[in-house]
């Protein structure tokens, strides 16, 4: 009983030393501004390859194979990547405002 006690006191202790420290600031979903309008799937295509090129890992991403879909005011650009081959999704999901040509990274289901 007397071990238990001493568990039971020390036991929280030990764990908080466990918690990982979290961020102080928020993290939110990647975005760029290209100074022109998206009008057309070559202009979607070049405003993605931009935002692309700024990425980290820039080198996975397949542009020359993306597909552009007409999604009403804006485009959706799905660009296969190399790391996920073999698994679905393969392809990295963009949306480009047709009005200003702000690209935005969506999440694939």
């Amino acid at each position: 009983m007397r071990y238990f006690f001493l568990l039971a006191l020390i036991g929280p202790a030990f764990l908080s030393n466990c918690q990982q420290p979290t961020a102080d600031t928020p993290t939110a979903t990647a975005t760029a501004t290209v100074a022109a309008s998206a009008q057309t799937e070559a202009d979607a295509r070049a405003a993605v390859a931009r935002f692309v090129t700024g990425q980290p890992n820039a080198a996975l991403y397949q542009l020359d194979s993306a597909s552009v879909v007409d999604a009403g005011t804006q485009w959706q650009v799905l660009v296969p990547r190399t790391d996920w081959a073999g698994r679905m999704p393969d392809k990295a999901a963009f949306e480009v405002t047709k009005q200003n040509g702000q690209v935005k990274s969506l999440m694939v289901k």
